[in-house]
């Protein structure tokens, strides 16, 4: 029996570990959003960073086509005190795991182009290697490429200016050990104001 085996055998029973997504490491800070958004560039937001849906393992099914994908995860723990997919490339050599969300914005009422951002909360257990991707349609995806992840951290893909049809955004792996995600928040970007004067 390998390290990995054992680590999802000791796992797989009930889970008693409560992860607060709070404690995660956000990977892009106030700063970052200031250079990457101006007021003026929002469209169709409201004025707080407010979700518009959060998907996890307990909640696969969003609005209309918004859903959740979930590729060669090694365990899916909905019973845990906080509900994760375990996922492990080692487990999955022919196919990089993965997690990819589907969002449609006229689903929820909204009719014209937004920016949206999807941060999956995720905990490494060493070194994970994952690559953002997105489809935004006419729109542009910020976010996409590899980053490497360890410990409880975001991964962020916004979808920007991305029509009422909707997109997607996932994250795959593609080097390192096992990982858990737990959730992806849909929302609207915080709204950074600068001082004049």
């Amino acid at each position: 029996m390998n390290e990995t085996t054992k680590e999802l055998g000791a796992r797989s029973e009930f889970d008693e570990r409560v992860i607060e997504l709070a404690d995660f490491e956000p990977d892009i800070r106030l700063e970052e959003w200031a250079e990457k958004y101006r007021v003026g560039e929002l469209v169709l937001g409201p004025i707080f960073w407010a979700s518009i849906d959060l998907l996890s393992p307990v909640h696969t099914v969003g609005r209309g086509r918004t859903n959740l994908t979930l590729i060669r995860p090694t365990i899916m723990q909905t019973d845990a005190a906080t509900p994760y997919a375990g996922l492990d490339r080692r487990e999955s050599p022919t196919r990089n795991p993965a997690v990819s969300i589907h969002f449609e914005p006229a689903a929820y009422g909204i009719t014209g182009v937004g920016t949206y951002v999807c941060t999956f909360s995720v905990e490494a257990f060493g070194r994970v290697t994952l690559n953002g991707s997105g489809y935004a349609a006419s729109g542009t995806v910020v976010g996409a490429g590899p980053r490497s992840v360890s410990g409880k951290q975001t991964v962020t893909i916004t979808l920007k200016n991305l029509p009422a049809h909707g997109g997607w955004a996932a994250i795959e792996q593609t080097a390192g050990e096992a990982w858990s995600w737990y959730s992806t928040r849909i929302a609207y970007p915080p709204l950074v104001f600068e001082q004049f004067g």
